[in-house]
């Protein structure tokens, strides 16, 4: 399958009030391809990907998510044009799993198929979540204030996938996890199917991700290392 650019990032500066939390930064993302962005917390791994979805307090640069433009100059308002990127192709897994306590995992589920055709084919994809993550099958109707840490971070995630997405953004799947669970996650989310997507996990724990992802890219002080290899992504890709 021939690569494309799902995500192109040029020059991105994002922060907060006056902090400033991204420096400059470039990266490519093709079709196909699972990136791992490592890096310890506070160094921008959450900022970009906030900056990618229109939720930081303020950035300028360049975002082009499937040739469409959504970064530029932004002052004002984080979120007012968040649900266009999301009608764009991005499914952001946050930090932390972002739950309403009250809703049900059936419930969590079908609020990720947001645009009109994921809403329409969100039975079968609330069944290829379940084969994804199988222990949420007899949780459908739990409340999800309900369940442990692990199926909790099964249910942010699950939700994700029903989103009618090419780019995936997933923020530290393995946080606050015991080490099993945590690999248990991780494997999950190796096992799901692309096709022309494509996926980038910001994880502190790079032996979760290392060997398992198509490029590992440092992250520090607001910076990307080894911004050389973006350019070996088509290669990477079609090597895989």
């Amino acid at each position: 399958m021939a690569t494309r650019e799902v995500l192109n990032v040029k020059g991105l500066s994002a922060g907060y009030g006056p902090l400033r939390v991204l420096h400059d930064l470039d990266l490519v993302v093709y079709s196909g391809e699972r990136v791992g962005l490592v890096g310890l917390n506070g160094h921008g791994k959450s900022t970009l990907f906030l900056a990618i979805a229109g939720l930081t307090g303020w950035q300028r640069g360049s975002i082009r998510l499937n040739g469409h433009e959504v970064g530029g100059t932004r002052s004002q308002g984080p979120g007012r044009f968040t649900h266009r990127v999301v009608k764009l192709g991005l499914a952001l897994m946050p930090q932390g799993d972002e739950i309403f306590t009250g809703l049900t995992v059936e419930e969590h589920l079908d609020s990720g198929a947001f645009t009109p055709r994921a809403w329409r084919e969100r039975a079968q994809r609330k069944r290829r979540v379940l084969e994804i993550f199988p222990p949420l099958e007899k949780l459908m109707a739990t409340a999800v204030g309900r369940l442990s840490g692990g199926e909790r971070r099964m249910v942010s995630l699950g939700r994700g996938l029903m989103a009618d997405a090419s780019l995936f953004l997933v923020d530290e799947p393995s946080l606050g996890l015991a080490p099993k669970i945590s690999k248990g996650v991780v494997d999950a989310l190796m096992s799901v199917e692309l096709g022309d997507a494509a996926m980038v996990i910001a994880e502190q724990n790079v032996s979760l991700l290392e060997g398992r992802v198509n490029r590992l890219i440092g992250m520090h002080a607001g910076k990307l290392k080894g911004e050389a290899a973006v350019g070996l992504a088509a290669q990477t890709v079609r090597e895989a």
